[in-house]
């Protein structure tokens, strides 16, 4: 075999490698779904309410888009003590946890206002899973909202929850005082009925202000603390 067989033979196998077309990159698949954590009516001695929390989200998991509705409508004042839609993109930062951007807005019946949303959500050690937001405004806040499912047996689910909210500022319009903390607690019994999809549930709840913003409730003639009994559903569309 002459040389130039030999040379043609060990360059001919990289070139067609070379003319070979690139293998397209697979996309990421689109995840989308609606979330009801909180879909309940609350009796308590003085008004019942009926709430509800629920995060609607389609992206990927390096980038999600998720939009946060919570409220509540108290029955005996036909009115909305809370009523919050915020718009929160989430970008992962490690592996259980999220960095969050967006905007909120809020609109009870006392007035409408806009804020900006920076935090974390994801899932802290022993699986307990943690909304940390700050809202920037013209009444800059922080909210601290922790939940976590205890596992009675494969249907069975109690879920604690502990939601701490801290205005910076005196904000009578919203009845909140600087650094005047409110704390709601709550405990919620579910049955799995269809495989996560639907959970009905009772439980109880219990709100409570302390500080400035406990005096500003007093002032307007209601009480600084509050229990609930509650019946309700989880729901995952």
């Amino acid at each position: 075999m002459t040389l130039q067989k030999i040379l043609a033979g060990l360059v001919a196998p990289a070139f067609v490698i070379s003319v070979l077309p690139a293998t397209p990159v697979q996309a990421e698949p689109l995840i989308w779904g609606v979330q009801a954590e909180q879909t309940e009516f609350r009796y308590g001695k003085d008004t019942d309410v009926f709430a509800w929390n629920f995060d609607a989200l389609v992206g990927s998991d390096e980038l999600k888009l998720v939009w946060r509705s919570e409220g509540e409508f108290a029955t005996k004042n036909d009115n909305f003590e809370r009523l919050e839609n915020q718009l929160r993109a989430q970008v992962p930062i490690s592996t259980f946890f999220d960095a969050v951007g967006g905007i909120r807005f809020s609109s009870p019946s006392t007035g409408n206002r806009f804020d900006g949303v920076i935090g974390l959500h994801g899932l802290a050690p022993q699986f307990f899973e943690v909304d940390a937001d700050l809202f920037v405004g013209e009444y800059p806040s922080a909210r601290l909202d922790v939940d976590y499912e205890v596992l009675l047996t494969n249907r069975l689910i109690a879920t604690p929850t502990i939601e701490l909210n801290l205005p910076f500022t005196d904000d009578t319009k919203y009845g909140k005082a600087a650094f005047g903390p409110s704390l709601e607690v709550g405990l919620r019994l579910s049955y799995d009925v269809v495989d996560r999809l639907l959970s009905p549930y009772i439980g109880i709840h219990y709100e409570r202000s302390f500080g400035g913003t406990a005096n500003i409730k007093r002032s307007e003639g209601e009480d600084a603390g509050a229990v609930f009994f509650l019946v309700g559903a989880k729901m995952i569309f």
